[in-house]
């Protein structure tokens, strides 16, 4: 049972970057308006590479591949993202800073499952929907 949690949770865990990086190309231009707000740097560059990021990464995740690296990766991402696009303790016009809160801890909580992940002595192997 244990090998069936750490795969079920590596497919979800690359679900959540999947979806969101799919979303960014949908809604590209909300995206941008969204990081400028935040005054990230570059937007114009950082928005495609972290697209292209959570859609490749998130289906490594999915089928496991490159996990550990995979996970590495994601961790520094959420740091970054948490930073700068979840900072509660700024306030914008027409953004709720409990919501930006609410954010900045789930993505702890993200961050904390990738680390366990990476940790898992599964995360190295190449072992495509196997149960792990």
């Amino acid at each position: 049972m244990d090998g069936t949690a750490v795969t079920l949770g590596r497919m979800l865990l690359g679900l959540y970057f999947l979806v969101p990086g799919i979303t960014k190309i949908t809604s590209y231009q909300a995206m941008l308006d969204y990081m400028t707000l935040h005054s990230i740097p570059m937007p114009e560059l950082l928005l495609p590479l972290t697209t292209v990021l959570q859609i490749v990464g998130g289906l490594f995740l999915i089928v496991g591949f490159r996990i550990k690296e995979t996970a590495y990766m994601f961790v520094g991402m959420v740091l970054l993202i948490n930073v700068g696009m979840h900072d509660f303790w700024n306030t914008y016009a027409e953004h709720d800073q409990k919501h930006e809160l609410q954010n900045f801890i789930k993505n702890l909580g993200i961050l904390a499952g990738l680390l366990v992940l990476s940790a898992s002595e599964h995360a190295s192997q190449w072992q495509p929907f196997k149960r792990q």
